[in-house]
């Protein structure tokens, strides 16, 4: 189907300028917004008059339940930039409680507030997705997939296994896993897809996971520095390590340095996210696009303001293995 982002590459200008130029905002030359039309009905796109389009407030929602942390700062990011390209501000919904999100969803009001909303690796439950449902806006979700949304997402569950393949082609044997914790208040899919694509490489090179080798944190430095201190206080320690996430690598970084063990002549470490850190660390990591994320989901709700009726979209988009000094061949 054609949206915005094919016009944009006809046209040769960014998505957010075929938005402003198709809702007929000024801040378009006429010679550009030319080009866009031109393009937009060679490809076949409808053009509605802007006084039809849906929108009043010109602001989008987006609901996360962090702000500070890495990843849901780059995805604002990417979210923000692109629709202040737009000329749409952004209402931004934090949630460190979980009765914040609960009010939020039965809110009534926030369709006066907003004329679109985007999530943010926030699995809501099915009562809240119905909730959604019923506000009658557009919607893109971004770490997750839902049918009835718009979504992009990347594949947890390929990256950890590039991740557990790699430290296994270089010879490890005695692999363990840094993995998120079970009883996080929203728990995040992404903790079980890592975790099951690293259990299937172990058990398609015909490898077993020590249960002493797995240890369990919140994706951050602090208590992943805390889950390696336990590990490294067990017997028989693993000579490669999966951390699900580059924070929590860091973490296992520091404390191997108290323990007077280094990376990765004593223990290999991978990690995954491709922080910006990560190259200063020397990480060994998976990184995914997360400011790119940001960027398509708020490319599909400039889509869906402009032409409600354009279909759901669902993207995946490809992670990288780089590979650093913190692995090394057995």
């Amino acid at each position: 189907m054609i949206g915005i982002q094919e016009i944009a590459i006809k046209a040769g200008v960014s998505p957010a300028t075929v938005s402003r130029a198709l809702r007929g905002l000024q801040h378009v030359n006429e010679q550009t917004r030319a080009k866009i039309f031109a393009a937009a009905e060679s490809l076949g796109y409808p053009i509605e008059a802007p006084s039809k389009q849906k929108g009043k407030t010109h602001t989008v929602g987006i609901i996360t339940p962090y702000t500070s942390r890495w990843y849901f700062a780059e995805a604002i990011g990417g979210v923000e930039q692109a629709l202040r390209e737009a000329e749409l501000d952004i209402l931004l919904y934090n949630f460190s409680q979980i009765h914040g999100r609960e009010k939020l969803f039965e809110s009534k009001h926030i369709r006066e507030r907003v004329d679109a909303l985007i999530t943010i690796s926030l699995p809501p439950t099915e009562e809240e997705f119905n909730t959604m449902l019923s506000l009658d806006l557009p919607i893109a979700l971004i770490g997750l997939h839902r049918p009835e949304f718009s979504s992009v997402a990347i594949d947890d569950y390929a990256g950890a296994r590039t991740a557990t393949q790699h430290l296994v082609d270089l010879g490890h044997k005695r692999i363990g896993i840094m993995s998120g914790e079970h009883t996080s208040t929203w728990q995040f899919p992404v903790t079980q897809n890592r975790r099951s694509g690293f259990m299937s490489v172990l058990e398609a090179a015909g490898l077993t996971l020590n249960p002493q080798h797995e240890v369990f944190a919140a994706f951050d430095i602090d208590s992943a520095e805390r889950a390696m201190d336990d590990l490294l206080s067990r017997k028989d320690r693993p000579t490669a390590i999966f951390c699900c996430s580059d924070e929590m690598a860091y973490g296992a970084m520091l404390s191997m340095r108290r323990h007077g063990l280094r990376c990765p002549e004593d223990i290999s470490l991978i990690g995954y996210d491709g922080h910006k850190m990560a190259e200063f660390a020397d990480l060994t990591t998976i990184a995914q696009p997360v400011r790119t994320l940001g960027e398509m989901a708020a490319w599909s709700i400039l889509e869906k303001l402009h032409k409600p009726d354009s279909p759901t979209k669902t993207l995946n988009l490809p992670t990288t293995l780089i590979v650093r000094g913190s692995t090394r061949q057995l």
